[in-house]
């Protein structure tokens, strides 16, 4: 009972949802049971929300981040070999909230460090892909099981990528001027409790101007979905019964460019019109793993043949999750 009331008033805020409400019906004269009506408080619940938990959340990673800086993250993961070194890749990616473009950086950084590209691969698709604040996100749209489901089969996915890439020996395929560009060693600093909370405080402010509009973005398709298009025509192009409903929203996702706080508002809408959830998580997980912009910046840094093998084994990754969710979403909602 405590639980679900914290659950409800924490995560979902229903107290934020019933203020919207009296906002909308008082205030405008709309009735969220009417299209305009719905569509403004799903629209102005769902971008408060997300700004509240964004920033309490980064907040809190942050903080945490000021402990594991590059190079005492670099010496934690060169003592992994092996599949160990591709999970804790994998699981670094969850505590940095950074979108696929962000996080490019840092592939350079470990592998110029000297890290296998497997390893640096497995955190370049669970970076974006996974992080402790979307999964709260997640959580407080549809709920925790789904949500601890999404995790597994994210962090699984940046497993088995990375480690694939490792296996083929692609290194040759990343260019030269990676690996040349070697990262000083420095002694770092220790940082007091009131610089941390200072790095975590600059940490939200980068992070929320950076995602602000992608946001507003995401939640205005998401209430245009929710309460203009009619059920029918989604059913018709991503009904569950359709085979090709996987298939069709990862490839439509490709070409976009936001981060997952995006996206979570239109997955929430689609699911709502009757849309399998492996069909909305699939669009969500294109969006944020395989999204132009993000692949035309990594060829920046590997050749044609790698960000291939990259693309391929992340895309065909999203398509078995797409679908196992489909098939075994129920379960879970």
């Amino acid at each position: 009972m405590i639980f679900e009331w914290l659950n409800d008033q924490l995560l979902r805020m229903e107290w934020l949802s019933n203020l919207v409400k009296l906002l909308v019906e008082n205030i405008f004269g709309l009735s969220i049971q009417d299209r305009i009506g719905g569509g403004l408080h799903f629209f102005i619940y769902d971008v408060i929300k997300i700004f509240i938990l964004l920033s309490v959340l980064i907040f809190l990673i942050s903080y945490v981040q000021s402990f594991f800086p590059p190079e005492r993250t670099k010496k934690i993961l060169g003592r992994f070999n092996g599949i160990s070194a591709n999970i804790l890749g994998a699981l670094l990616g969850t505590v940095t909230p950074f979108c696929s473009c962000s996080s490019i950086p840092l592939f350079i950084g470990f592998t110029s460090a000297g890290l296998p590209i497997g390893v640096t691969f497995s955190f370049l698709i669970s970076s974006p892909l996974v992080d402790l604040a979307s999964v709260i996100l997640i959580a407080s749209i549809f709920n925790w099981t789904t949500a601890i489901a999404y995790v597994v089969v994210g962090l699984t996915l940046a497993v088995i990528g990375g480690t694939v890439i490792s296996k083929a020996k692609l290194e040759k395929y990343v260019e030269p001027f990676v690996f040349n560009n070697k990262m000083l060693e420095v002694e770092q600093e220790q940082l007091t409790t009131r610089e941390r909370l200072g790095f975590a405080k600059d940490q939200v402010r980068d992070i929320v101007k950076k995602v602000w509009i992608y946001i507003l973005i995401g939640v205005g398709i998401g209430a245009a979905i929710h309460n203009f298009i009619p059920e029918d025509v989604i059913s018709l192009l991503l009904g569950q019964d359709k085979w090709y409903s996987v298939l069709l929203a990862t490839l439509v996702g490709i070409p976009m460019y936001a981060d997952i706080f995006g996206t979570l508002p239109i997955a929430e809408a689609l699911v709502a019109k009757g849309v399998g959830l492996g069909t909305a998580l699939a669009f969500m997980m294109a969006v944020t793993a395989l999204s132009l912009p993000s692949m035309i910046m990594l060829k920046k840094v590997v050749k044609t043949k790698l960000l291939v093998v990259f693309a391929g084994v992340v895309a065909a990754g999203i398509l078995i999750i797409g679908y196992s969710f489909n098939a075994f979403g129920y379960l879970l909602m």
